[in-house]
């Protein structure tokens, strides 16, 4: 068996290299619209896991660990009468999630972001019945993406720390979709530098490169 090498001087807080590190790019914003994050617990541990990186971000936010156990994880908590809450995922149902919905009360907004491989992510809509009633939206903005931590089958799908940051344009403005997608792309770069794909002095320049990621969303 091949040990797996440690990297050298981690960061003390990610306890990835330090050319990987992304903790000095993770920007810290405060939000009236609140995320809650559903991940699947095989999440955890997964370097192209993304939404980490936006509940590291986002000061009003949350997360839920499910798949961990037996007992199913109740999300009845969350649905609290201070927030709008929407199920933020690409189902047949969903609706755009866009100004005119947004607009409709002066609530602010939740959004329960199921997080982890699509076929995990399906799995809320039918393990969680307290989640039922819950309208579902959706952002149809097209993954323009060069490279992706993880093919995507279909354009409209992405990463989920670029779902986000496209739902929390619409709901709170163009400068928090630059933050969060700004982080993404560090985290691209670094990934890529990672992999031998791309320099580091190349990455502080730009990160296109015709390359991409084989695996599940």
């Amino acid at each position: 068996m091949t040990r797996q090498r440690k990297a050298r001087e981690p960061c003390p807080i990610c306890a990835a290299s330090r050319t990987l590190c992304l903790c000095d790019a993770v920007p810290r914003i405060e939000l009236k619209t609140k995320i809650a994050l559903v991940i699947h617990h095989r999440e955890l541990s997964r370097n192209s896991n993304t939404g980490l990186l936006a509940l590291r971000a986002l000061v009003n936010s949350e997360m839920r660990i499910r798949g961990e156990g037996r007992e199913a994880l109740d999300l009845q908590e969350l649905l609290s009468p201070h927030y709008r809450t929407f199920l933020f995922f690409p189902c047949a149902d969903a609706v755009e999630l866009d100004r005119t919905l947004v607009t409709q009360e002066r609530r602010p907004i939740q959004l329960i972001v199921p997080d982890g491989t699509w076929r995990q992510a399906r799995k809320i809509l039918s393990r969680h019945p307290e989640l039922k009633e819950l309208p579902r939206v959706k952002i149809s903005t097209p993954n323009h993406s060069t490279f992706q931590l993880r093919a995507q089958s279909r354009p409209e799908r992405m990463a989920t720390l670029q779902a986000i940051a496209h739902g929390l344009g619409v709901i709170e403005g163009d400068q928090v979709r630059a933050q969060l997608m700004k982080l993404y792309d560090t985290k691209i770069k670094r990934t890529l530098i990672g992999r031998g794909i791309l320099r580091e002095k190349q990455a502080l320049g730009q990160a296109g490169s015709d390359v991409s990621s084989k695996g599940s969303n």
